[in-house]
């Protein structure tokens, strides 16, 4: 009997390990145009090499971030990890420049894998003043000559624009590609490929998905080569997305725009408001014109936002009030805002910096907020409930 096609307006979910090919000539011809890894190939052999519901997706990311192709994984560390071993050509491999205001994990990964499992040349490139220096970015480069410089558009935790153009264009002039995480700003507000970048990266478990119940990673890009490169390192690893979070994820995102353009609008709103506020020592949010990168921020994302996230420390007489702050704070909060390590959830959620970064950014008092898409009233009443309560048992 011969198979109905259903008139869905969505693709499937695909959960076959391996797909059915038709006779011997079928299977040589399939395995060997596997090689010349196609984004997506003629014919579909197994699950891990390309699935049809995670290219689906795949394709709908393209069409955000205006790329050429997008190869989702199962989280952005494994996009991430996928990104960088692109570029890992063993003895010849140059050595890898990274920014030291990027997430903590891929620091970790830098640290524990990259240098001590694959004895890696990683160089850092360190902020002055909560700005980076452009004429000392290049020196540096024109020295080292880098494979790959590596950054992110908005950095974690403390929000640092990157003037992505203007690195791009140094690293260009010294031979040496660029590679930027834009899971903070995402392409509604910036899309670093237009700017000559090479790869981007996105953990999608973030703002694509924007629900905190999927966790992905996606690798985008224009050049063929590194995609070709890309697809069968995350073959070999297994490192692709599985169908049902590729088929979850791609009903997500036709929401992305509405969703985290609220974000954003919410997340400014709320800056102002702890800026203004007696028991703040200070706020880093790219759209304050205190922020050391708002001009940048500004040049960069014009008048769309400056993305979700918030980080804001308490103003204690020492460290243990201020710790004392921020624990009371949390407390108080916790009913609608909740502490949980992540962001891009549709509600407001928090996470203590010392507690996470630990050495690296030690005052007590800091705290990082991801702002959600609630109702904004919701929100600054929550928070200003609080900070009055804190406000009443202390000293101002």
């Amino acid at each position: 009997m011969k198979k109905k096609e259903v008139n869905s307006s969505r693709m499937p979910v695909y959960r076959d390990s391996g797909f059915e090919l038709d006779d011997a000539k079928t299977t040589a011809d399939a395995f060997r145009k596997e090689t010349e890894h196609s984004r997506e190939p003629d014919v579909y052999i197994y699950s891990r090499y390309r699935n049809p519901t995670v290219v689906s997706a795949e394709e709908e990311i393209m069409k955000i971030e205006g790329c050429e192709w997008a190869l989702l994984t199962q989280s952005g560390m494994s996009a991430i990890d996928t990104a960088l071993s692109v570029f890992q050509n063993g003895k010849e491999t140059r050595p890898w420049l990274f920014f030291t205001e990027i997430y903590g994990g891929t620091i970790s990964f830098i640290e524990s894998v990259l240098k001590s499992r694959r004895g890696l040349d990683i160089q850092y490139f360190t902020p002055d003043n909560g700005n980076y220096d452009l004429d000392k970015f290049e020196k540096e480069i024109s020295v080292l000559k880098p494979e790959f410089v590596y950054i992110e558009t908005i950095s974690n935790p403390m929000l640092i624009v990157a003037d992505v153009a203007n690195i791009t264009g140094i690293a260009k002039q010294h031979g040496t590609k660029v590679i930027i995480d834009n899971t903070f700003a995402t392409p509604w507000l910036y899309k670093p490929l237009t700017e000559g970048a090479d790869i981007v990266i996105h953990s999608a478990t973030k703002y694509f998905s924007g629900h905190g119940n999927i966790t992905a990673g996606v690798i985008c890009g224009n050049d063929n080569k590194l995609m070709q490169s890309a697809i069968e390192y995350r073959k070999f690893v297994g490192h692709t997305l599985s169908p049902d979070d590729a088929y979850r994820l791609q009903t997500q995102i036709q929401t992305f725009k509405l969703r985290f353009s609220r974000q954003c609008s919410n997340a400014s709103k709320l800056a102002g408001y702890l800026n203004n506020n007696p028991i703040i020592k200070e706020v880093w949010f790219p759209g304050l014109k205190s922020h050391h990168t708002f001009h940048i921020a500004e040049k960069l994302f014009g008048k769309k936002g400056f993305g979700a996230m918030i980080t804001f420390d308490f103003d204690g007489k020492d460290k243990n009030e201020k710790r004392s702050m921020r624990d009371h704070f949390i407390k108080l909060v916790s009913e609608k805002i909740k502490l949980i390590p992540t962001l891009g959830d549709p509600h407001t959620i928090l996470m203590p910096v010392e507690a996470v970064w630990g050495t690296k950014y030690p005052e007590p008092g800091m705290i990082r907020l991801s702002v959600g898409f609630e109702e904004y009233s919701e929100l600054e009443s929550t928070i200003s409930k609080a900070l009055n309560k804190i406000k009443g048992q202390i000293k101002v």
